[in-house]
């Protein structure tokens, strides 16, 4: 059988990765879950007068980390070498879902929904792989931990990856004293592990790269397919994000990274709330055809001015296709000079280190 330093090893003798030390060092944690899975008899043996008994899973891991050193590639080699059912989600979006469907089934008069939630979730799948474990939100705080407990009752696998310590999540939150149980659990059923690598892969890689295309010609197009690939290894999904239980769909996503054109993001009724959820799900977008601003589309351009404001705050890294430079977007008509500030934040989000350490 083909185990994770194999296809790590495969990996780097084609050029995808670069070797790293501390990356090697967490792939024996990948292998032991991989392993215990695929040994895992399909079916528990059942006694004659004893009801089957469900064998215990496998520990899951949570592996920290700063930005771009690599934690969601190891995950991309380790959901690809598994032969058990696997989802493999941003937690952000996860929680989203969780929201959603507590929220109907409250609607449907269930008394206590996480057990059903837990329930649909453990069926369809017996490993749930995180991208970015982080909870901002009370509401989630609250769930999670009833959550949770029910999934690994039920025998469901998890690895996640974060950028923090387990200490740290949700940290100076509202209540948090209630949410310290869920910390524990993830130390008790996960395998803690830092992932110390002293190289940013993702910042090497667009170091001294361009990020902002114009003219929007057939070169700035090749470029911007070459670093959609080489972010995404030419893995992509759609992320549905649920806003007030409207659902707002990414179509092109993986690992925190979007792809969108202008119109598909301003030129729809978005409001500030839309793009703070885009910011806060993303830590890279790249943006597309961003056309000439005017009295023509103001509507689109003031959305424009409301995107790139909840990306700025957010530190999201923007790589743009565009008519123009920045200051010769918005030369004309109401909002003009409003957007200097705007262009003045393009220019400031096209420096070699912004957006580190999101």
């Amino acid at each position: 059988m083909t185990t994770l330093t194999d296809l790590y090893d495969e990996r780097v003798a084609e050029g995808h990765i670069l070797r790293d030390p501390a990356q090697e060092e967490a792939l024996p944690e990948f292998e032991r879950i991989r392993r215990e899975l695929a040994e895992a008899p399909e079916k528990p043996k059942r006694g004659l007068f004893r009801k089957a008994k469900v064998p215990e899973p496998p520990k899951g891991l949570y592996l920290w980390g700063g930005v771009g050193r690599g934690k969601s590639m190891l995950m991309d080699l380790f959901v690809e070498s598994l032969d058990v059912p696997v989802r493999r989600v941003h937690f952000h979006a996860f929680m989203q879902e969780m929201q959603a469907e507590l929220h109907r089934l409250r609607g449907e008069g269930v008394d206590d929904p996480v057990k059903p939630m837990a329930k649909g979730v453990s069926d369809a799948v017996k490993v749930l792989a995180f991208d970015e474990m982080q909870i901002t939100d009370i509401a989630d705080a609250m769930l999670v931990g009833r959550l949770f407990e029910e999934l690994f009752k039920a025998g469901t696998v998890v690895v996640t990856t974060s950028n923090r310590v387990p200490d740290d999540l949700y940290k100076d939150g509202l209540n948090r004293q209630l949410f310290l149980p869920f910390i524990d659990l993830i130390k008790e059923r996960l395998v803690v592990r830092e992932l110390a690598s002293e190289r940013d892969h993702r910042q090497d890689r667009l170091k001294g790269a361009k990020v902002y295309f114009t003219p929007i010609d057939r070169e700035a197009r090749a470029e911007i397919d070459r670093v959609w690939q080489d972010l995404t290894h030419g893995n992509e999904e759609a992320l549905v994000l649920t806003i007030k239980g409207r659902k707002l769909e990414l179509p092109r996503y993986h690992n925190g990274v979007a792809r969108a054109s202008f119109y598909d993001l301003c030129g729809q009724m978005l409001g500030p709330g839309d793009y703070l959820a885009i910011a806060d799900a993303l830590r890279l977008l790249v943006l597309e055809n961003l056309p000439r601003l005017g009295r023509t589309n103001f509507n689109e351009a003031k959305r424009f001015v409301t995107l790139i404001d909840a990306l700025y705050e957010a530190k999201v890294k923007l790589i743009v296709s565009a008519v123009d430079e920045p200051e010769s977007l918005y030369i004309e008509g109401p909002g003009a000079f409003e957007f200097e500030r705007t262009a003045s934040r393009l220019r400031e989000m096209q420096a070699a280190d912004w957006g580190h350490g999101h």
